[in-house]
């Protein structure tokens, strides 16, 4: 309505103005009777009019700026709020203004993202600055860079929103998030308008600390134990304030010979998300107390405990529930149904439809053995229908004078508790087999080595061409064949020798593209893509090249699984910079620079229930024959040897991804860290040579020295340690000692060790079917070499002639 006036009003003022001028004009030629004096006044009048609009138009903006001007102090006013940190800033990132939480939470100096948060949050408040002025609006989560006592840190839920006219301000809210003292909470409550709650409904409260002494008590207990609401018993023997009668009733203690027996409720205070459940004994406990026969309950009012308990049990952070004595849930906290699997769920009609079929049958017996027996309290392992796999502690407690409310249940949380526990014997069970696969594979080394070192024997007597010489290629062929195979079982058990270098993860990737190539067959499409400013990393190029394979092979399978066989195998590198790291969120990477090396499919993909195994070893999810389950466990071997990380994302039906993370090398790329000793000598020596065989496997011992006699050297043997070392008292002159590092009574080491004390400078060269590095840590000798199982003659016979060479040049 007023809108439409407003036109009507301004055309009946354009009107009456008209008429004015008309009859000023129709004066002025009356008095003049001059035309030029009545157009001059008409002209004169229009140009004053128009001035002063233009001029009333120009005002009307000045005094809306003028009004609109920001006033702070009604804007700090407005946004004080006693739950909610509030700030504005410009955009020159300048604390415009804020409310007292914000002040009292971040200082009046802090404007985000300057605020006294960890690395990490400064991080994300950063990002935020710059999605805010760009979206309009950014959410984030921040943590305080201190602790604030023994409950963690403080965090935040933080939005910032742009605002004003021109949208040159950011607003910030900041919520607090706290994590809970389960202790604190209660006494806060009980000590308030709570504990007055439950004094009204009868009951009795009181927080007891494992000593037996009194934390805390409600208005109740108090008036009931000491006459005096007021009454102070912090400290004082809880057990004191009662009295056992005939009968073991229980009575209070100032009450007189009539007194009205009580039944007390015991509830253990324990932080329901504790990895590991505490003894009840060693911790605070809530006590509640209401009399026997008056109390609540009483009578026949079924059920009528339930409603008063109802508004303590769900304020605990402990999982309880009461069932009556037929097995109907009558009642389950928050706490409880979140043990149970059904967070946020209404609570069943029956506590056994929260199992497993198999346990329905005993929760619902020991329901009803609890409910009409006698006070009594117990555990039993129930299987969760949310969580079938891992067994959990069921408490169940029968209880007297509250009706139907029969039987209080105790249920908590152990879901990480279970998780740690199945990490645990995960890395038992990877250690206790790879310890087997370590001493399986130098047991089998010290065979291959006699088999190899006969067949090259045998070869020395027959020439190409003699019905024997295939023969003897082919068991020597397949010896070399069983020794990949014991290289594996080290791969997998982290103890394989590595000969680790400086390299770029794409160069290899180049130099097994075309054999993948072959490998996969011409359905499968090979897709290759690298990342720019990778950084080197510390590999062992021959067993890198051994990842690649494994995984691509793992792919081809999964692909050619399903329909026609064919894909798409993508390999590709990433940089990951120590931001990313941090930005992922994850505990077992350590932050740092890594290259990451990704192996993709479009196979079929791995089922969520297989995820976690496929590392483990000879698992497998192929058909019987087609499979060792020795691949994924290697590929594990190597990269966690190497220092670095792998991990698997599958979606089933999509296919699957593996990212190995290999930590930054900060060198030259094809430099080592740690020098292997320059043969400088020429791989030849004529001049023979003195040398102490020590071995206690007698087909190792024989083929070896059988092929050092040949190269003409004077070979003397012992069958272990002690023997060798009683050689070398007797006067015994040798230039080479060649000894196996594990052997019974004395091994290799030990022996070596006492050698030095009288040949200070002979040379050891040590024979194993375990890792080099590890045996070079455990030994610590100079003017020591290795040599690992197994070998042939002439590395043997090559080996032994590089040593004497450096040697002699060395003391010359």
């Amino acid at each position: 309505m007023n809108n439409a006036a407003a036109p009507t009003r301004e055309g009946r003022d354009l009107l009456v103005l008209g008429l004015a001028l008309a009859v000023s004009a129709g004066i002025v030629w009356l008095v003049t009777n001059d035309p030029i004096v009545v157009s001059a006044y008409f002209a004169a009048v229009l140009a004053l009019g128009a001035v002063a609009l233009t001029a009333g138009r120009r005002r009307a903006p000045t005094l809306v700026e003028e009004l609109a001007a920001p006033d702070w102090s009604v804007t700090v006013a407005a946004v004080e709020r006693p739950d909610t940190a509030i700030a504005i800033t410009d955009r020159a990132g300048r604390l415009v203004c804020a409310n007292s939480l914000f002040e009292t939470w971040f200082g009046a100096a802090s404007a985000p993202p300057r605020l006294p948060v960890d690395d990490a949050s400064r991080e994300r408040l950063a990002d935020a600055v710059r999605v805010a002025w760009r979206d309009g609006n950014a959410q984030l989560t921040l943590a305080s860079a201190e602790e604030d006592g023994a409950f963690g840190p403080h965090r935040w839920s933080t939005e910032a929103q742009r605002a004003g006219r021109g949208e040159d301000f950011l607003v910030w809210r900041f919520t607090a998030q706290f994590k809970g003292d389960p202790l604190s909470e209660l006494t806060t409550h009980l000590e308030g308008k709570f504990g007055l709650a439950l004094s009204q409904a009868g009951i009795a409260a009181a927080v007891v600390e494992p000593d037996g002494q009194i934390r805390a008590t409600s208005i109740g207990f108090a008036e009931r134990a000491a006459g005096d609401p007021q009454a102070d018993l912090v400290g004082q023997d809880f057990v004191s304030m009662l009295r056992q009668e005939e009968g073991d009733r229980l009575v209070w203690a100032r009450d007189g010979q009539r007194a009205t027996p009580l039944m007390l409720y015991h509830v253990p205070i324990a932080d329901p998300d504790a990895a590991v459940r505490p003894d009840p004994l060693t911790i605070p406990s809530l006590i509640l107390v209401v009399d026997a026969g008056l109390g609540i309950g009483a009578g026949e009012t079924t059920g009528a405990a339930v409603p008063h308990l109802e508004a303590l049990l769900g304020q605990l952070p402990l999982g309880l529930a009461m069932a009556d004595r037929d097995g109907r849930l009558l009642f389950a906290n928050p706490a409880f149904m979140r043990a149970a699997g059904r967070e946020g769920q209404q609570p069943p009609t029956y506590p056994t439809d929260l199992v497993v079929k198999e346990d329905k049958r005993t929760l619902s017996e020991s329901i009803r053995r609890f409910g009409h027996g006698s006070a009594a309290a117990g555990d039993i392992a129930v299987r969760l229908a949310a969580q079938p796999d891992d067994p959990v502690s069921l408490s169940l407690a029968g209880v007297r004078g509250l009706g139907e409310a029969a039987v209080l249940l105790g249920l908590t949380d152990s879901s990480e508790e279970t998780r740690l526990k199945r990490q645990v014997a995960q890395a038992t069970k990877m250690q206790a087999v790879g310890q087997l696969a370590g001493g399986v594979a130098h047991d089998f080394n010290n065979v291959l080595t006699a088999i190899l070192g006969t067949c090259d024997l045998m070869l020395m007597r027959h020439t190409p061409g003699d019905s024997d010489y295939d023969d003897i290629q082919q068991i020597r062929a397949n010896s070399n064949r069983a020794a990949s195979l014991t290289r594996q079982l080290l791969a997998f058990s982290r103890q394989q020798t590595l000969r680790p270098e400086i390299l770029q993860v794409p160069d290899i990737v180049a130099d097994v593209s075309q054999m993948l190539r072959r490998l996969i067959g011409e359905k499968i499409q090979l897709v290759v893509t690298h990342d720019r400013d990778l950084g080197p990393v510390r590999a062992d190029p021959t067993q890198l090249e051994q990842v690649i394979v494994n995984l691509a092979v793992n792919a081809r399978d999964a692909m050619q699984s399903r329909g026609d066989g064919s894909g798409r195998l993508t390999l590709s590198t990433m940089r990951v910079s120590a931001a990313d790291v941090r930005a992922m969120r994850n505990d077992i990477i350590p932050v740092g620079d890594y290259t990451a090396l990704c192996v993709g499919d479009t196979g079929s993909g791995i089922p969520p229930e297989h995820l976690g195994k496929i590392f483990e070893p000879f698992f497998t999810t192929k058909e019987q024959g087609k499979g060792t389950g020795l691949g994924l466990s290697t590929v594990y071997g190597i990269v966690k040897q190497s220092g670095g990380f792998i991990f698997a994302d599958s979606e089933v039906g999509k296919g699957t991804t593996f990212k190995v993370y290999l930590p930054v090398e900060h060198g030259t790329p094809g430099s080592q860290r740690t020098p292997v000793k320059a043969i400088e000598a020429p791989r030849q020596w004529a001049g023979g040579g003195r040398i102490l065989l020590v071995e206690d496997e007698d087909p190792v011992r024989v083929v070896a020295e059988r092929a050092l006699i040949r190269q003409g050297y004077q070979v003397t043997s012992a069958r272990d340690g002690e023997e060798g070392l009683e050689l070398v008292k007797q006067g015994g002159s040798f230039d080479l000692v060649v000894s196996d590092v594990v052997m019974p009574t004395m091994d290799g080491p030990a022996m070596a060790r006492s050698i030095r004390e009288l040949a200070p400078v002979l040379p050891v060269l040590f024979m194993s079917g375990y890792a080099e590095e590890q045996l070079r840590k455990e030994i610590g000798l100079t003017h020591s070499w290795f040599m690992p199982k197994p070998f042939s003659v002439q590395q043997l016979s090559e080996k032994v002639g590089d040593i004497l060479a450096q040697t002699k040049q060395r003391q010359s």
